[in-house]
């Protein structure tokens, strides 16, 4: 069973080490995934977490939505 803070602390990117929590964080500053990018380092290495961030991201803009 995974809790919240496994949740928060699943790295995304393994290349930067960028975190679900910090993508989270700084999408709630209202930054876009280029910001994120620049702002992380995710999406700039190997664009392993590419679909995942960006999932993630479409789904938060989702919820903001509703």
């Amino acid at each position: 069973m995974s809790t919240d803070d496994d949740i928060t602390n699943e790295v995304m990117c393994a290349c930067s080490g960028t975190t679900r929590g910090q993508i989270y964080d700084l999408f709630m500053q209202g930054l876009d995934q280029e910001a994120i990018s620049r702002r992380t380092g995710a999406l700039s290495g190997c664009a392993g977490c590419e679909w995942d961030v960006a999932q993630f991201l479409k789904a938060l803009t989702e919820q903001q939505k509703t």
